[in-house]
């Protein structure tokens, strides 16, 4: 499934004190995100948390993947730049 799209982010610490009736801009982006979650599973929470618990991980599983990746890179460029034993 794919994951679902804000289209804004709160406004720092100053959303908590906000006006309840003020603009969508300045709600904490959680809920922004839970809401766009549960209206993409038409309001089924238990789906809507096991989607975006598969995202998290897909995630963190990329990002892990991205750093393993760049290690290698990273090792083997100090490999190749070693100056031979003489």
């Amino acid at each position: 499934m794919p994951k679902p799209q804000t289209t804004e982010r709160g406004r720092g610490s100053s959303a908590r004190f906000a006006d309840p009736g003020s603009e969508r801009a300045t709600t904490c982006p959680v809920e922004e995100i839970a809401q766009a979650y549960l209206s993409s599973t038409q309001g089924d929470a238990g789906i809507a948390l096991r989607c975006a618990i598969t995202d998290a991980l897909s995630d963190l599983m990329e990002a892990e993947r991205r750093a393993r990746e760049n290690s290698r890179l990273i090792s083997r460029g100090f490999v190749r730049s070693t100056s031979p034993n003489w």
